[in-house]
């Protein structure tokens, strides 16, 4: 269970966050030694303050849809960044992908890289609306643009991490990028399973002990 702890982003994002339940997902994670918090970006400098480097904090990008125009993005993860944030998970268009402008996907992606600079930067694809084949591009672009994680979802979508899609990002990322898996995990069993399908991060709103 440390295992699954420590590799565990901790996560709350839910629309009606307050102050105290995000100090309060600190204040567990403290304890629990996780890799994150992921919070919403309006909780970004007060949660790293609160924190004091105790844990490290991320924060979502184009969060839920991924529908903000790029110059957008780009303008969430430099106020993100100057707020103290460690990690930056960043929602692609779908539409994009959808219509095949991978130039336009790959070119956003570089950009939030650039952003971010050392700090990772997950890019989540929400596999629940994509085929194989579009999960298989969306690996390979995010690689040519030099993110580091591919991660399979937002939690808001119609359906979470699954073994199979956590199989196939961890097969065609060539050992260049990371998985996460994230949406609806809420047991040790299905992390595990998950992690050892090739999940590197896991993202769960709640400290899997079971």
């Amino acid at each position: 269970m440390k295992k699954i702890t420590e590799i565990i982003d901790y996560t709350y994002l839910k629309p009606f966050a307050r102050w105290e339940d995000i100090k309060s997902l600190c204040d567990s994670a403290k304890s629990a030694n996780v890799a994150s918090v992921c919070i919403p970006p309006t909780y970004v400098k007060r949660a790293v303050d609160y924190l004091d480097g105790a844990v490290p904090v991320c924060t979502v990008i184009g969060f839920p849809l991924g529908y903000q125009k790029t110059d957008l993005k780009i303008k969430e993860a430099e106020l993100a960044v100057s707020d103290g944030v460690s990690e930056l998970d960043m929602v692609v268009n779908i539409g994009d992908l959808k219509d095949k402008r991978y130039d336009v996907i790959e070119n956003e992606i570089r950009s939030l890289k650039k952003v971010a600079g050392e700090r990772i930067l997950k890019v989540i694809i929400e596999t629940c609306y994509l085929n194989d084949e579009e999960k298989i591009i969306m690996c390979d672009l995010i690689i040519k643009a030099g993110a580091d994680f591919v991660k399979t979802s937002t939690g808001f979508g119609d359906a979470g991490a699954t073994v199979h899609d956590v199989e196939l990002l961890y097969r065609h990322s060539e050992g260049k990028i990371r998985v996460k898996a994230s949406g609806g995990i809420r047991t040790g069993a299905q992390a595990l399973e998950l992690m050892k399908a090739g999940a590197q991060r896991i993202g769960s709103s709640v400290l899997l002990e079971d």
